[in-house]
């Protein structure tokens, strides 16, 4: 009998390709953890200062709108 082969498809509950935008914030968000974020308030202070700006103020990001976006990414 064999098992089947496991495999791992990264994106299987995305509906849609990313955004330029989604992959532009992906990327930010993942040199932040790269360079030791680890906290929101300090995720906020990179993305204010990398970008890209927030869709929902016009550019600054506070805990509201990146709670508020990531909700609205995650459906």
């Amino acid at each position: 009998m064999s098992t089947p082969e496991v495999y791992l498809q990264p994106h299987q509950a995305r509906k849609r390709p990313n955004t330029p935008f989604e992959d532009l914030l992906g990327d930010s968000i993942e040199r932040a953890y790269g360079n030791g974020v680890s906290e929101l308030g300090e995720l906020l202070a990179h993305l204010n200062l990398a970008g890209p700006p927030c869709p929902l103020t016009s550019g600054a990001w506070t805990e509201d709108a990146f709670v508020t976006l990531m909700a609205r990414l995650g459906e």
